[in-house]
């Protein structure tokens, strides 16, 4: 088997390949003739699929610099050297099915990657630095262990298609409907209880998933006319650590996201102060700024400067930006023309969140 082994990579040398299969070898360790001499720099595409591999070596980059495509499916590794940032024109990576537990920072240099698939791993988190991967369309993150989401995941603004099946999301940042290109999402299988007020707000996103969540009962009136995946949500179950706020509607009651202070109704005629001020001052920021992030002169808390670049969301009916009061109505998805698709496999209401009473009142989901 060795023998065979240096001959492939003996023959990829002198012949210059751009193509290796080292698939289903039995690899306990990386070959040390990949990282021999020269001649691999030809090398774009590398298969190390289905060996017992427990990590990459530190010069990895160095030997295989034109490296556009590394498949380590099903293997053992458990960490990814921070060397891995260097192969600065890898665009598809694929770690799935190994044993990761952390993904090290600097797979926020990769600044070509433009797919990433770490499925059936054992994350935990993510780090912030994703978010510099400008060019990334897939991230498939489904069957690891997280519990949220990098808030930064926004800043990947060619990110097409987002898979989390299967982890222990209870909530995902509303700066993720900030991806203006996203096509896809599923979050099935994980415990949300609601889901962002904006979701569904970009035309771009006509696919999202979020079948075998339990205790979810609220979708955004954005996602009607959408593809959405939703059986098995709506069950009664109560939440077993409840920290958010609930609306009820006759018999139908929705939890709305936790950063909602507080929830209007219709005979709420006048808005909270706290809300009219920013909604003044984000007025005054759109108006006069072309960058929210040019703020000096203001000299604004962090948090506040955060929630004037991502409201919580727009009203459903007039697009205003909201901060801290939502006015919501329900829609159960049972008395829509959508019944029919779902068979009454789910128990889950549309949800309008609108700006004020007038809104709330003029709102309809059929018109």
């Amino acid at each position: 088997m060795a023998s065979e082994l240096c001959h492939t990579i003996s023959v990829a040398r002198l012949e210059k390949h751009k193509n290796l299969f080292l698939n289903y070898r039995n690899l306990n360790h990386f070959p040390l003739e990949l990282l021999k001499d020269e001649g691999l720099q030809y090398l774009e595409r590398l298969y190390m699929k289905r060996n017992s591999l427990t990590t990459l070596p530190e010069n990895l980059a160095q030997k295989l610099p034109n490296l556009v495509e590394l498949y380590l499916h099903s293997n053992n590794i458990v960490f990814v050297p921070e060397a891995i940032g260097s192969l600065v024109k890898l665009q598809s990576l694929d770690l799935s099915n190994n044993a990761l537990e952390i993904l090290c920072p600097d797979i926020g240099r990769l600044k070509s990657l433009r797919h990433l698939r770490l499925t059936n791993n054992r994350l935990k988190f993510l780090p912030p630095e994703i978010g510099k991967l400008k060019e990334l369309q897939t991230l498939d993150l489904s069957t690891n262990h997280l519990v949220s989401l990098p808030e930064k995941l926004y800043q990947c603004q060619s990110l097409q298609f987002l898979t989390v099946d299967r982890n222990l999301l209870c909530s995902v940042p509303r700066q993720l409907c900030q991806l203006a290109s996203l096509n896809e999402l599923s979050m099935a299988g994980n415990c949300l209880a609601s889901l962002p007020l904006d979701l569904g707000r970009s035309r771009e996103l006509q696919y999202v998933y979020v079948d075998n969540n339990v205790q979810l009962k609220g979708l955004p009136s954005y996602l009607y006319n959408k593809v959405i995946g939703c059986s098995g949500c709506g069950s009664p179950v109560p939440l077993t650590e409840n920290r958010l706020l609930s609306f009820t509607s006759g018999q139908l009651s929705i939890h709305v996201p936790a950063e909602v202070k507080s929830i209007g109704s219709a005979t709420d005629f006048v808005l909270p102060l706290q809300e009219l001020v920013l909604r003044s001052l984000h007025a005054v920021f759109c108006s006069f700024l072309q960058d929210l992030s040019c703020t000096t002169p203001f000299s604004l808390p962090k948090s506040l400067l955060e929630l004037l670049k991502c409201p919580l969301g727009h009203c459903h009916r007039c697009s205003q930006s909201m901060f801290t009061i939502v006015y919501p109505k329900l829609f159960p998805l049972r008395e829509t023309p959508m019944a029919g698709l779902h068979q009454g496999r789910t128990a889950v209401s549309f949800v309008a969140y609108c700006c004020s009473t007038q809104c709330l009142q003029m709102f309809d989901l059929l018109s």
